[in-house]
């Protein structure tokens, strides 16, 4: 037994059974003198109801599973090069779909059947694995302990969203194209000098004046979007910090209370055991209390027999 084909046992059974798997598993590998590999084995976090079933499908339905991750994939390259993702979101949409739904049927089957809750953080993860490279190579490898969630609309790795038909435009290629469209426009042919009118300063200086109050308000308007927006991310980074350490709490409560569960059980074990003992040894003792009652009744029986004979002989005897 190695590592490997031991997570992968481990995180197949259902949640209810990791613990005592993993304890099995953890004892062999003691019996076998890898104390080592014993130790990473017991460190293994038990997974939730959600991660489970996203491990089930990394087993039965790794063929659909598959396709959804390389639809991301083809997702990610569209968004550096800027090609089209309608076609590539509705296959998504649609795999997606499918595979919760699957994932359900194969929770269902083996006994632990997903609510509405875990059903979402299935889907989350599959979204999830769809833009993070690195989300989709742990769902492939199906050993997830807790689900996976993705913030914002970017794929991983690119910093800011796409805008106006560009999709994942590269800032040259963009300032190329204003370039040509600036060097198409050519500008209107000059009147000669003397065909015109001398313009008053003050009608001179006034298209400045309001084209450079145009120019103030939109950068200002531009840095107040740029600071809701940054506001609004650290918000969500907050948001999915607190969230992930009220998971890991959540996790670490469920398994202390799995442990516990699973002492309990041990414990009523041994009650039950110690009360059959003594239930036997009482009716031991009863039947030797009422052995006993027949031997001394026996003796006693038997003394008074003994006297009776004893006065019989002496009579003979005085008579004789």
């Amino acid at each position: 037994m190695d590592f490997s084909s031991a997570a992968g046992e481990l995180y197949g059974v259902p949640p209810s059974g990791f613990v005592a798997t993993r304890k099995r598993l953890a004892q062999e590998a003691k019996d076998a003198g890898d104390r080592a590999l014993a130790k990473r084995i017991g460190e293994l976090r038990r997974p939730t109801l959600s991660a489970w079933a996203v491990n089930l499908l990394a087993r039965s339905a790794a063929d659909d599973l598959e396709r959804l991750l390389d639809v991301g994939a083809e997702i990610r390259a569209a968004w550096g090069s800027g090609g089209g993702l309608g076609d590539l979101e509705q296959q998504r949409a649609r795999l997606v779909g499918s595979l919760v739904r699957t994932a359900a049927d194969l929770a269902a089957e083996a006994g632990a059947p997903l609510r509405e809750q875990a059903l979402r953080e299935v889907e989350d993860t599959l979204q999830a694995a769809t833009v993070d490279a690195d989300i989709a190579g742990e769902v492939r490898e199906g050993r997830l302990s807790q689900p996976r969630s993705h913030t914002g609309f970017v794929p991983a790795g690119f910093p800011m969203a796409p805008r106006n038909g560009e999709e994942g435009a590269e800032p040259k290629a963009k300032e190329k194209k204003a370039e040509e469209k600036k060097a198409k426009e050519k500008p209107p042919a000059k009147a000669p000098a003397r065909e015109r009118p001398a313009m008053e300063p003050a009608e001179a200086e006034e298209p400045v004046k309001a084209k450079g109050r145009g120019r103030s308000n939109v950068t200002r308007t531009s840095a107040a979007r740029a600071r809701r927006a940054e506001t609004l991310r650290r918000r969500a980074e907050a948001a999915d910090r607190r969230l992930a350490e009220r998971r890991e709490r959540a996790e670490a409560a469920s398994r202390e209370a799995e442990e516990a569960s699973a002492e309990v059980g041990r414990l009523r074990h041994e009650l039950d055991r110690a009360i059959a003992g003594r239930d036997a040894a009482v009716r031991r003792a009863e039947r030797a209390a009422q052995h006993r009652a027949r031997a001394e009744e026996e003796a006693r029986e038997a003394r008074e027999a003994a006297r009776e004979a004893r006065r019989a002989a002496d009579r003979d005897a005085r008579h004789g």
